[in-house]
Formats: structure tokens, sequence, C-alpha cells
């Protein structure tokens, strides 16, 4: 056992961990007792860096009061309303609010628990949507290599990481495939921001429309910046580029902005931030700052007209879940906005993004480090594997990071980094040196 790492003190066997290795962690657990700004404290005392948001969520910080307030008014006034057929204010009111920020034309919301939800969601929007225009034919959906789309069938079918989709192959859906990925080490490694190369993978488009006709795809699925495998900014042009070629054939393109949502490279939504306007854009974790789940899709206005057909008293999609526009999650997704909006968090990225980057940057020639990616405030320091034993030196890393006062997120032999958006740099500056001091530990 590790220095920090507690004895079983709790009884840990009925909870089936997600996406843990249990038995491992279970032997040496890390616990979390409580949290604040920037800081999470563990069941021993000590405080630890929230270097990765949580889970990419916690854009604001630990333990806002104005969200918890919000949360306890609302657990009192209306504690559930059903949305089927049914409505209550606060759901119209966070819809507005959300296409206030968003990309122009992005401004019909389809409410969702998880960023998984919004990946099944977003997908079945578009099939709906070209059956509905007469183009009943494109089924079609295409993923990316090394994408991540959340643990739905839908998500895990369109996904690209193979530990994700193995022992699942026979039940996903069929009528996938994939475009290949832009992750080029040999061309990028290092490179600061958007890498030059690589632009051209976006052709691979074309080749599945010559493989399967561009009649039989809906939709397009990417992550502006994949972020679960390991942080790999788009080369620059390569958005443009997806966004040209879908237009061109008739496809749908899907935004996976649930990592890259509210602030993160220092725009509202990724799809600002590079000038690239999809047709459905999903979201979840920073719309209520990760306190209540909560997700949501944002379609483009002729999507919804497109859905808006038939008689009035049909229903146009039938889709939705039972805690579709939670009236607490949307309490809590309005004071969230009102803090981003009033603290400046959704831009805030840009400004400390230079300091971020130099930072991570200073970190090239430590033992082991292959590459240093970046852009806005996320981040990933990606270190060689050892031989027959890829993940063991990351897992080593992460574990004297969290002794040594740091929280981020192991991605194999990858740390991906997202703090908070109220990071300041003697923040970063600690981030670091405990990152450094780990690697050269386990070197």
């Amino acid at each position: 056992m590790s220095v920090h790492q507690i004895p079983n003190a709790l009884k840990l066997d009925s909870f089936w961990m997600p996406f843990t290795a249990n038995r491992q962690f279970k032997a040496s657990p890390r616990m979390f007792a409580s949290a604040k700004g920037m800081y999470y404290t563990t069941e021993d005392g000590r405080q630890v860096i929230d270097g990765s948001a949580g889970l990419w969520c916690t854009n604001a910080g630990h333990g806002r009061r104005e969200i918890a307030s919000a949360v306890e008014k609302q657990l009192s006034t209306l504690d559930f309303a059903p949305a089927f057929q049914m409505g209550h204010p606060l759901a119209f009111e966070f819809a507005n609010r959300l296409a206030e920020i968003a990309p122009e034309g992005l401004d019909r919301i389809f409410f969702t628990n998880s960023g998984s939800e919004s990946g099944d969601t977003a997908l079945k929007i578009a099939i709906a949507y070209q059956r509905a225009i007469g183009q009943a034919t494109r089924t079609r959906l295409i993923g990316r290599e090394r994408g991540y789309h959340g643990v739905g069938f839908g998500g895990t079918s369109v996904g690209g990481m193979v530990n994700n989709r193995r022992a699942f192959v026979s039940a996903q859906l069929p009528g996938i495939d994939h475009i290949r990925h832009t992750h080029d080490l040999s061309r990028n490694a290092f490179a600061k921001d958007q890498p030059e190369y690589g632009a051209e993978f976006a052709y691979d488009v074309e080749r599945l429309v010559a493989l399967h006709g561009a009649d039989t795809i809906a939709a397009v699925i990417v992550e502006p910046v994949p972020g679960s495998t390991g942080v790999l900014p788009p080369p620059k042009g390569y958005l443009e580029r997806l966004r040209e070629l879908c237009t061109k054939h008739g496809i749908l393109l899907i935004f996976d902005e649930v990592i890259t949502g509210f602030g993160r490279l220092g725009a509202p939504f990724a799809a600002q931030y590079f000038g690239v306007t999809p047709d459905i854009m999903t979201t979840a974790k920073g719309i209520t700052n990760g306190t209540v789940p909560c997700g949501a899709v944002f379609a483009h206005r002729k999507v919804y007209d497109g859905l808006m057909n038939g008689p009035e008293g049909q229903i146009e999609l039938f889709h939705g879940y039972t805690y579709s526009a939670h009236p607490v999650a949307c309490a809590a997704g309005i004071a969230t906005l009102d803090i981003y909006k009033n603290e400046g968090l959704l831009t805030r990225g840009a400004e400390m993004a230079g300091y971020w980057r130099d930072s991570l940057h200073a970190l090239r020639d430590l033992p082991n480090v292959i590459d240093i990616r970046n852009l806005g405030l996320m981040g990933a320091v990606e270190l060689a594997p050892r031989k027959d034993a890829p993940g063991a030196r990351g897992y080593e890393v992460m574990v004297d990071c969290f002794n040594t006062g740091l929280y981020l997120r192991q991605s194999g032999d990858a740390f991906a980094m997202s703090p908070p958006l109220t990071v300041e740099k003697k923040h970063i500056d600690d981030m670091m040196e405990i990152l450094s001091a780990a690697i050269k530990r386990v070197a």
C-alpha cells in the first residue's frame, strides 16, 4: 500500500465501480471526502488539486453555494414534473438560456441526463430527420477511430475505443463505419495548440461515401477535440474540411461537445472556437457544473423544423427520458449559467491558455515523455509504455500524483488534464511541479 492510500475502513464490496480496476482499487482505495474551489480533500485530510475538473465537468470549481441554494429551493418547490405531454417553466427558461450562448442556429434543445444519453439521442434525431425529409435510405452512422461518445449501444457503436467495444461487438448497431483518427505522432509530436499536419484525414469521409453511397449515410459524429483518448487537437483545417464534405453529400455533422462545451477552449463551445457549426451538438458535464446529472442536445432549427410535420397532435419524435428536463437539474443548470456569465468563465480559458500551454510544454525533456498536447484549457502528457505492460507506467504516475497532491485523469500512459476554469497561475505551477516530480520518480 502506498502512502496516503488508506486501509480498508469501509466495506467496499457492494459498489461495482465504473471504468475502474475494481480489485486493484479496493486493495488500496483512494478516497475524496470533500471539495472546495480548486481542491479535493481526502479522507486523511490532505488537499489535492483538481487537475481534471472532476471528470471534465466542474468548470466553475467545487462547492458553489449559488448552485446548492438553487437546488435546495427547487427541491422544496417542485421536486419532479413529467416532461411527457406536460411542462414546467424552468425547462423552457433553461432551454432559452442555453440557446442564447449556442452557435448560431443551434437553438432547439432536447434535454437528457448524461453525455451517453446525449450521444444516443443525437444519433436517433439524425436518422429520424433524414427519414422525415424523405431520405429514409440514410441510416448509416459514421464515427471516428479513438472517438468516445458514451456507453449506450449507439455511442459504443460509433465510438472508436477498442476496449469499450470489444466485449459488445455482437450487440453493436448495424450500419456503422469509422473514419480514421487524426493523431499522427510521427509528424505532430509536441505540437502546440493545433497540429500543422493532418487536415487531409477529413477526406476519409469520401472513402466511405464511395464505399457505401452518400444516400445511405445519415450522419458523421466526432469530438472536436477528443478527450478520453488523451486530448487530440484537430489539425488546422480538418474540421472545416469535414464540414464542407458533410454539406456536399447531405450528411449531418454532429459535434460531441460533452467535454469541450461550456468554456473549455475559451469560447462557450468548440464550434465557436473553430468557427465550424455542426447540425447537431451534444453536451453534458459542465452544463450543471457536474452537480446534478443533466445533458442537452442542441439541434439546428432546420433539423427541428424537418421533424415538425404531419398532424399537430402527432408526436414528432418517439424518444425521451423520465428525467428529461428534471426541475432540479434545470435549477442547477440556470444557476451554473449565471456563474459562467457573472464571472466570465466561458471565455476565461482564452486568457489562461498561453500560460497553460507553456507550462505543459516545459515538461518536454522529462524521462519517457514522448508527446505533449494542448488546446485551450485542455492538455495531455504522454509517456512511452513499458514493454509488455501498456498503461502500467501511467498508473504509477497517477497514484504518485494523488499521494503528493494532484488528481489527474489517466488514459493508458497519457494524462488528460482540464482544470476548473477558475484556475490561477499558481495552481498551474503546482500541478506541473507535482506531475514533473512524479514522472521522474516513476521513471
